[in-house]
C-alpha cells in the first residue's frame, strides 16, 4: 500500500513523541441487546445517566446515546425525542462538559427515515449518520421476569437501515447542518467512502470530518489489521478517525487505534464482555481499561474541552 497523509503524520507524531490526545467515546446501551444478555447494561434514563457519569469520570469525553421505550419494558429503541431530551438533560446535569451524541440509527427493525431523524429534535451536539445498508442477523433473546418487553427469542434477519439511499444520507447531513449538529459518519466498509465523498462534494459536511470505522458488524468489513489500514487509506484529508470493534474485536482493534494515533469507541452497546467468559460490570470499566492502555502507549486522554477543540465544536456545551 502506498504512503498517504496518515502515514506521514504518524511518522512525524512518533518521531516528535507528540501523539494527539485520545478521544474516547462511550456507547452506553445501543438499541438491540439489553439486560437479558448482561444485567449491568443500562436501560432506563437514570441508569444511563449514572453510567455516563462514571465513564466521564474515568476519561470519556463523548457519550453516545440510544433512548429505550419505557412502554415496551426498555427492550426496544424509542423514537420519541422527549426520551432523548430526558437522557441528555440527566447526563448534562452530571457531566457539565461531556459531548452529547444521539443516535439516528435507532435499532434493528423497520423505522422510516423520518422516524430515525426524530432524535435530532433533542438537539445533540453530535449525531450518528449511517452510511449503510447492511444485512443484519441477530438473535434477540427473551427477557425473563422481572424484565419485560420480549417474551420469546426473536431472530432478526433483515436489511438495516430498512430505508436507505444516497439521497437519504444527503437529507440527514442537511438536517444536521441546519440544526448545527456535527455528523458522525459511520462507515461499515470501504465502499461507503463513496457516499462520504459525495457529501463533501455537495458541501453538506465540513472539516474536520468525524468518521467512525465500525468493524465486525454483520456483513460489514472484516475486523482485521489489514482492513483497518485499508479503511484509513480511503479516508479523506481533514478527517478525525474513531474506531469501533464489535464484540471480541473491541479490545484488539481499539488498542491498535490508540497506538496509531486514532480515536476509539468502547462501551456495552458494542461489547458486553470484559474478557472471555466475564461480563462487563459497567461502561466505566471499559473506559478505564482504554485509559490504562493509552497511558502505557504514551498518549494523553483528551478532556471534553480538548475534544471539542479537535472536533471543531463550540466551546460552550449545549444546555438541556
Amino acid at each position: 500500500m502506498a504512503f498517504n497523509q496518515f502515514d506521514y503524520e504518524f511518522l512525524e507524531m512518533v518521531r516528535k513523541q507528540e501523539m494527539p490526545p485520545l478521544i474516547i467515546t462511550v456507547a452506553l446501551t445501543g438499541g438491540v441487546q439489553g439486560k437479558e444478555v448482561n444485567p449491568n447494561l443500562p436501560e432506563t434514563p437514570e441508569e444511563q445517566a449514572q453510567q455516563a457519569y462514571e465513564a466521564y469520570k474515568a476519561g470519556a469525553s463523548i457519550v453516545h446515546i440510544h433512548a429505550r421505550d419505557p412502554e415496551k419494558g426498555y427492550a426496544s429503541p424509542s423514537i420519541n425525542p422527549a426520551h432523548y431530551r430526558e437522557i441528555n438533560r440527566r447526563i448534562r446535569e452530571l457531566c457539565p462538559d461531556i459531548i452529547i451524541n444521539n443516535t439516528t440509527g435507532g435499532g434493528l427493525g423497520t423505522l422510516t427515515t423520518e422516524e430515525r431523524m426524530r432524535s435530532l429534535e433533542a438537539d445533540p451536539e453530535i449525531a450518528s449518520l449511517n452510511l449503510g445498508p447492511l444485512a443484519w442477523r441477530a438473535l434477540l433473546k427473551k427477557r425473563e421476569p422481572p424484565l419485560s418487553g420480549r417474551p420469546t427469542d426473536v431472530l432478526m434477519d433483515s436489511i438495516w437501515p430498512p430505508t436507505f439511499s444516497w439521497a437519504e444520507t444527503e437529507l440527514f447531513a442537511q438536517r444536521m447542518r441546519e440544526k448545527n449538529i456535527k455528523p458522525e459518519l459511520e462507515v461499515y466498509h470501504q465502499g461507503q467512502f463513496q457516499l462520504v465523498y459525495n457529501l463533501i462534494r455537495k458541501g453538506l459536511i465540513e472539516k474536520p470530518y468525524l468518521i467512525q470505522f465500525v468493524m465486525g458488524a454483520p456483513s460489514g468489513v472484516l475486523p482485521t489489521p489489514s482492513n483497518l489500514l485499508s479503511m484509513l487509506g480511503h479516508a479523506p484529508v481533514g478527517s478525525i478517525i474513531s474506531v469501533i470493534g464489535i464484540g471480541p474485536y473491541q479490545l484488539p482493534l481499539t488498542t491498535m487505534a490508540i497506538a496509531m494515533g486514532l480515536n476509539i469507541r468502547v462501551g456495552l452497546e458494542d461489547n458486553i464482555y470484559y474478557k472471555k467468559g466475564e461480563l462487563c460490570k459497567s461502561n466505566a470499566q471499559l473506559v478505564e481499561r482504554a485509559v490504562r492502555i493509552a497511558k502505557e502507549l504514551n498518549r494523553d486522554v483528551a478532556t471534553p474541552m480538548q475534544a471539542r477543540e479537535i472536533l471543531g465544536l463550540p466551546k460552550e456545551p449545549k444546555k438541556y
